[in-house]
């Protein structure tokens, strides 16, 4: 069996990386020609200034006097320049945004993994075409621009990380230190000779990166006095940067300044996903090479956003905000950042036709080389009768269109010209898009057939070594024939000669290699499937068909939980209902009573708003008390028994109180200490990170008794939870572990019933008692709704106060006891470790169902693994390529996480056994349960 287990965790992992190896792999390619476009520019300089976190309506909006909150930039829309919405991409972070902006494409998934700080890939870029770039701003953003940049001219300035705190002094500050130091740079410019003679080339660009905005919206959200007094504040910068350059350069009408964000911001101060506060931003750009600004007397868009913002007479031009990067080098003569997807927006530049024309048609091939780099080398890695080419853009085509373009350009026909290379730009993405995705449907095909297999697999191991299913028709075993065996190494080697031959990756010979073996080990089983089709038939139909539509039924719920929460509820709704539907009521009144009191409590969560909430401290304070008030009740029952252990059980049970009240003075006093802008107080944090280093090892301290260690588990993970919370959700621990203390209860009571003898108490059970293997039992129909039970309780542990699919679903607050000064991997620790809390606690559960229901918890955890499998196939299916991004990204989320719950339960269930059954300082040999 361990052999099986390790087996599975194998396949569970191939299976886990395929889909970032179908879906989640980089577009980049290499090897292209730079582009430019031949005739000179109307720029020597470029101004680049990001407002990080800064929302497109918080930007042009008036504010409720009618006045704007940046009169500066509002004077540029309506008397210099022209202005727009700049359409950003999931995920809406900084770095991707940043990525899309200065490199003109969006960066795929595969960075999440360093952060979005380092290169995991080297990409080209607007900075590493310039003569030079200076940036100013952020730590976590300039260096990945610098970083692999040809040459020594990408020259970066960056406060320290400390200083990105949500917690202390005036965000704003973050701002004011890039335009001084601007203003300082220029100032020392003009007494260093070498310094001076860099800035006056051409082909420059100045990057002045303005985190402000974005920590003051996740600090207090972009509905407070700070986030708008922060845009002010921007925007008062702007003009005196502005004004600097104009007076350094003597006016000479040679620069560009371009205004605009990486991403915008929800009204509860989060982002990432898709929502539109998120994903659209404003673009502002005024200066050489760009158009004034355009009266016009109506225009059409599907929002009403112009009437909003009183704009509705001043021509709004929208772009992707890939197409900014394109812009940019047009505007001063630089090639096109070879990995650029990005469309030149040539209604935004104030040029001659023959320029757009020339830059449209420079656009164009620069992005046709990239097609023809990829299909060379998907042509190469392919057998020439295998391989189909993207027949909307043959060679032939490339030729005509571009011949004809070239014809439209000499001949002066501008319009035309720019119109045909942006349709040749259209087919060129589709034909990225389709070389990129080439192999997913074979990679598909072949991990869904292993998928099929291994639940095949699962689900005959159980029948054959776990259940009386088929020993009433068992045959005689025949000799094995060596068929079988020959006919799957045949197949292996077809298969890995096919690989060979084109020169595929390792990893596809481990995704169509791997059902080898597996449906090997399903057809070596053929006498076991016959047994079980005979064994189904002396059956009752109706009985068969019952049993399968209830499963089915029960499965369907648990995939439609992920995309609508309420099926928690109703799920949920039905368990309270369960007691009454059998005989347990009448057995155990005051345990069914129990139970559908806390499922319809705990079914009222998933109704509870996931994102916009906001803290709610009294909420978090509430269930500080109740856990209090629990632990009273506890301690009183302890102080009754007369054991010799019980000074050391009231002991531990006071320091897990003690530690509930200062958790709850944490949380009160940290809040106060941040809305007063005096940052996290050390105390605190040093309280907060001792408690959740201690809350894995006090558990240990206490007795192994059932019930007492799993309330001291609970104690313990609730003051971390508690620290970690910002509202109703501090609640949500306490009514699952009731529920999951009850669960225990009824299912003694329905083991009962089904007529299996109970040797011992719930009272009288330790988790250190050796179970006898002898007392294990087969399985029946019954256990296979306790596995079902758990996989609901763990798909309520992830999805009951929030989405985990959603990066809105986490807020930054949550994790202000601990630290606030902005780093990406601890506070996304600290957010998976409060996600993991409940997930622990039902394990732990889960834990106790199996040793009072007297189950190896290895045959009831292959019924959850064949479960959790169903749902993760449905899930393979269910992935989008089509559509929009936030689907595509959805989409893969939901089996990423069904992947990872089903890898990540073997950790969960060794970590739940440690805590269940290990014991410290105790007076004897500790014993531990057997699965």
């Amino acid at each position: 069996m361990l052999l099986f287990f390790a087996l599975g965790l194998l396949v569970h992992f191939v299976f886990f990386a395929s889909i970032f190896d179908i879906y989640f792999t980089s577009p980049l390619v290499h090897g292209m020609t730079p582009q430019f476009t031949p005739l000179p520019p109307p720029a020597r300089r470029l101004v680049l200034f990001v407002a990080d976190g800064l929302r497109a309506d918080a930007l042009y909006e008036l504010d409720e006097n009618g006045n704007s909150r940046a009169p500066f930039i509002r004077n540029i829309i309506m008397h210099e320049g022209s202005w727009g919405i700049s359409h950003t991409r999931v995920p809406t972070e900084s770095r991707p945004g940043h990525v899309a902006l200065i490199a003109g494409f969006y960066e795929d998934v595969s960075a999440v993994a360093k952060g979005w700080k380092e290169n995991p890939v080297e990409f080209d870029s607007l900075f590493n075409e310039s003569k030079y770039t200076w940036s100013w701003g952020s730590p976590d953003i300039l260096p990945m621009f610098a970083k692999g940049a040809g040459g020594d001219h990408v020259y970066t300035y960056s406060y320290d990380s400390k200083r990105q705190d949500f917690g202390a002094q005036d965000a704003t500050k973050l701002d004011t230190w890039v335009f001084d130091n601007v203003k300082d740079f220029f100032h020392h410019a003009r007494n260093n000779q070498s310094l001076l003679s860099k800035i006056n080339e051409e082909k420059i660009v100045f990057f002045l990166h303005l985190l402000g905005i974005d920590t003051n919206g996740h600090a207090h959200r972009p509905s407070s006095r700070d986030y708008k007094d922060n845009i002010k504040t921007v925007d008062d910068g702007v003009k005196e940067i502005v004004s600097v350059f104009n007076h350094f350069y003597g006016n000479d009408g040679k620069t560009t300044f371009i205004f605009t964000s990486d991403h915008g911001m929800t009204d509860w101060g989060s982002h990432g996903a898709g929502h539109p506060s998120e994903t659209l931003t404003p673009l502002v750009t005024w200066g050489a090479g760009i158009k004034y600004p355009q009266r016009v007397s109506a225009q059409q868009f599907d929002d009403a956003f112009l009437k909003e913002w009183r704009l509705e007479n001043w021509k709004r031009l929208d772009v992707n905000q890939a197409d900014i990067a394109p812009l940019m080098t047009s505007l001063i003569g630089v090639p096109f950042p070879l990995n650029s997807v990005g469309i030149l927006p040539v209604d935004y530049l104030n040029n001659t036709d023959l320029f757009k024309a020339e830059s449209m048609f420079t656009n164009a091939v620069q992005i046709l080389e990239q097609f023809k780099v990829k299909m060379t080398q998907k042509k190469e890695a392919t057998l020439p009768f295998l391989f189909t080419p993207f027949k909307s853009l043959s060679d032939s085509k490339q030729f005509n269109i571009l011949r004809k373009a070239r014809s439209y350009i000499k001949y002066r026909k501008f319009d035309e010209a720019v119109s045909l290379c942006k349709e040749l730009i259209h087919l060129t993405l589709k034909g990225l898009s389709y070389y990129h995705t080439y192999d997913r449907f074979f990679l598909g095909i072949n991990i869904a057939i292993g998928f099929v297999g291994w639940i095949s697999y699962a689900s005959l191991l159980i029948i054959k070594s776990h259940s009386n299913l088929i020993r009433s028709v068992s045959k005689e075993v025949k000799k094995p024939s060596h068929l079988l065996p020959c006919s799957f190494v045949a197949i292996g080697i077809l298969v890995a000669f096919f690989l060979l031959i084109q020169a595929c990756p390792w990893t596809y010979y481990v995704y169509c290699l791997l059902p080898v073996p597996i449906w090997y080990a399903v057809l070596r089983d053929f006498q076991v499937i016959q047994d079980l089709v005979a064994s189904l038939l002396t059956y009752p139909l109706s009985h068969f068909v019952g049993y399968l539509l209830v499963f089915t039924l029960g499965t369907e719920v648990l995939v439609l939980s992920f995309f609508y929460r309420y099926m928690l509820t109703i799920g949920l709704t039905a368990f309270a209902a369960w007691p009454f539907l059998t005989q347990l009521w009448t057995r155990a009144k005051v345990t069914s009573l129990s139970w559908t009191f806390f499922s319809l409590l705990l079914a009222v969560f998933p109704l509870m708003p996931v994102v916009g909430r906001k803290p709610d401290i009294s909420l978090v304070m509430g269930a500080g008390l109740l856990v209090l008030l629990l632990s009273l009740y506890v301690v009183t029952s302890l102080t009754k028994r007369k054991d010799s252990c019980i000074k050391e059980e009231l002991l531990v049970h006071l320091l897990q109180v003690l530690n509930t009240v200062l958790s709850m003075y944490v949380v009160y006093s940290t809040q106060r200490s941040l809305l007063r802008k005096q940052g996290l107080p050390l105390m605190n944090q040093i309280i907060s990170w001792a408690t959740l280093a201690s809350s894995l090892i006090v558990p240990l301290l206490s007795s192994p008794a059932l019930f007492q260690r799993l309330f001291s588990i609970l104690l313990s993970l609730m003051s971390t939870y508690l620290l970690l919370s910002t509202g109703y959700e501090a609640l949500f621990p306490l009514v699952l572990s009731c529920l999951m203390f009850v669960w225990i209860n009824i299912e003694q009571e329905t083991l009962q019933q089904s007529g299996v003898s109970c040797k011992q108490k719930l009272t009288s059970i330790q988790f250190s008692y050796n179970t006898d293997i002898t007392q294990f039992r087969q399985l029946c129909l019954d256990d296979i709704r306790r596995a079902f039970f758990l996989v609901f309780f763990l798909v309520t542990a992830f999805f009951g106060t929030g989405n985990i699919a959603s990066i809105n679903s986490f807020d930054l607050a949550s994790v202000y006891c601990f630290l606030t000064v902005f780093s990406p991997f601890m506070m996304g620790s600290l957010m998976m470790w409060k996600i993991l809390i409940p997930f622990v606690l039902v394990m732990c559960a889960f834990e106790a169902v199996q040793l009072t229901t007297q189950l190896s918890s290895k045959s009831l955890f292959l019924i959850v693994l064949v479960i959790s499998d169903i749902m993760a196939l449905h899930f393979f299916f269910l992935v989008k390529d089509y559509g929009s991004w936030l689907d595509i990204g959805t989409s893969i989320s939901h089996y990423v996480i069904v992947m990872s719950m089903t890898i990540f339960l073997v950790f969960l269930n060794g970590l739940a056994q440690l805590l269940t059954t290990k014991k410290l300082r105790l007076c004897g040999k500790p014993k531990s349960h057997l699965m």
